[in-house]
């Protein structure tokens, strides 16, 4: 299963030996002692009364969320544990941008979690994300860069082109470079050319 950033936990069965413990307290002390800084949310509520087996430390992570009906997500600094019941559901709309791109990017910063859902809502260019408080933070985050991005590059792309003048003084003489390249050398004496022609004068 494809998760968000890599928890990085050991093989090792991790030992619980408390029989009655506040289960924040427990979690807090998994964090400790894995060194992983967890962050818990209020309304994470129960009490371990108990002995637990000895298990891999994602099998006791796995083991307490499930049967606390809890969430948890990690986002490569802090491991994030919320109740079920505090999850949410964002409805995105695609305008200036694509799913495939919206996907892509947040594949390519490991926030993507198959645990969690991101995917189109229909043909009209909607997008469904449901999760933890944590996941949907971080999926709104980048959906808001990535739009930012997209409405920068069209307002750039519609803009005037302005032309670049440049004028090079190298001793006496005087170049003009427009848009890189030279135009010859600039003399503040050169005649003006008119744009009509003058008549004749009559002889006298």
């Amino acid at each position: 299963m494809a998760l968000g950033a890599p928890l990085s936990l050991p093989a090792t069965p991790y030992r619980y030996t408390v029989l009655d413990q506040e289960l924040t307290a427990a979690l807090e002390e998994f964090g400790d002692n894995l060194g992983i800084k967890v962050n818990i949310s209020g309304d994470v509520k129960g009490r371990i009364r108990g002995r637990i087996p000895d298990l891999p430390p994602r099998e006791f992570l796995d083991r307490l969320t499930n049967f606390y009906d809890l969430q948890w997500y990690y986002d490569g600094l802090v491991l994030y544990v919320s109740a079920s019941k505090e999850a949410q559901t964002r409805l995105l709309v695609l305008t200036s941008i694509n799913f495939d791109s919206f996907k892509a990017a947040l594949d390519g910063l490991e926030i993507s979690d198959e645990r969690y859902v991101v995917r189109p809502a229909s043909q009209n260019g909607l997008v469904l994300i449901t999760g933890p408080p944590r996941f949907i933070s971080l999926v709104e985050q980048t959906f808001n860069g990535l739009v930012a991005e997209a409405k920068a590059e069209a307002a750039a792309a519609v803009a005037p082109s302005r032309a670049s003048v440049l004028m090079l003084f190298r001793g006496s003489s005087t170049m003009i470079v427009r848009d890189g390249q030279a135009e010859g050398p600039y003399s503040p004496e050169a005649p003006r050319q008119e744009s009509a022609a003058r008549e004749p004068r009559q002889a006298p």
